[in-house]
């Protein structure tokens, strides 16, 4: 799901602007999701939340994945849905850092050199934009920066929604952020271009709707059943699959990241490093 959603982002943002596109996709999956939790009675237990700490964990919690979404989409737009992908693997990656410093696994050496080959793979990638941030600071570089922070800002989520875990269902924590977020990009929405969407875009539209709630149902189910560095081992398969869509695949309206052996090399070892990094304790 995570590897073709900026894909799909990218031709609905063709003619609508990121905040209103991100609206959309928390609108539907909360209009999806609620009449399912309501047919299957498994609505959020409100006592939960008259307690203060739940509360603000939930709403901390709600307010960074919506920081994600926003600042990633933002990031998608100056950038490449390649970039994109590649780059928020920074979050995984401090998914695992936080797991060794809040969690207490444990980190072996094999990791710590995977952790190395990651960092080194970033470089490489963007080896024909590093000029881009640190020289002169242009859109493309601009962007890079935004996909980092939505890193940084997911792992926060990801951290929470853990510990949230414990007196929440996945189903429970997610319906009630998704409809936050609904309400927070709602004042920054633009809705006078809806009428300028081709059917192709209505499509597009919903499926990052449902894509929302399948991607982040099944991280947040998945969390539930095995801790976050394993968790991390699967999210590090899909910058290789939204980078091969792209390359192989003429998409009108996508312009594909200039792809040379060094960006080959990076790309690879961006995922085994990550890989490396989230499954070679065991």
């Amino acid at each position: 799901m995570w590897g073709v959603l900026p894909i799909a982002l990218t031709g609905v943002m063709e003619t609508l602007d990121p905040m209103t596109t991100t609206f959309f996709r928390l609108s539907l999956a909360a209009l999806v999701l609620t009449p399912l939790l309501v047919a299957r009675k498994r609505l959020p237990n409100i006592n939960k939340l008259r307690t203060p700490r739940l509360m603000l964990q939930l709403l901390v919690a709600g307010l960074l994945l919506c920081g994600n979404y926003g600042l990633y989409i933002s990031g998608l737009e100056r950038t490449t849905p390649e970039a994109a992908q590649v780059m928020i693997q920074v979050a995984p990656m401090l998914l695992l850092l936080a797991g060794i410093f809040l969690f207490k696994e444990s980190f072996s050496l094999t990791q710590w050199f995977g952790f190395f080959a990651f960092g080194s793979g970033l470089v490489l990638f963007f080896n024909h934009h590093l000029g881009d941030i640190f020289t002169s600071l242009n859109d493309y570089g601009f962007g890079l920066l935004l996909l980092c922070m939505a890193a940084v800002c997911w792992t926060g989520y990801a951290v929470l929604q853990k510990i949230l875990l414990q007196e929440f269902t996945s189903e429970e924590t997610m319906l009630a952020i998704y409809w936050l977020g609904t309400l927070l990009f709602l004042p920054f929405s633009d809705f006078s271009t809806l009428g300028q969407l081709t059917a192709i875009q209505w499509g597009l539209l919903a499926f990052c709707g449902l894509n929302t709630i399948i991607a982040y149902g099944a991280f947040a189910e998945a969390l539930v059943h095995i801790e976050a560095s394993r968790v991390s081992a699967t999210i590090a398969l899909t910058p290789l699959l939204t980078v091969t869509i792209v390359q192989l695949v003429p998409i009108t309206g996508i312009t594909a990241e200039p792809i040379g052996l060094l960006s080959i090399i990076g790309a690879i070892m961006v995922v085994c490093g990550s890989i490396t990094t989230a499954a070679a304790k065991k």
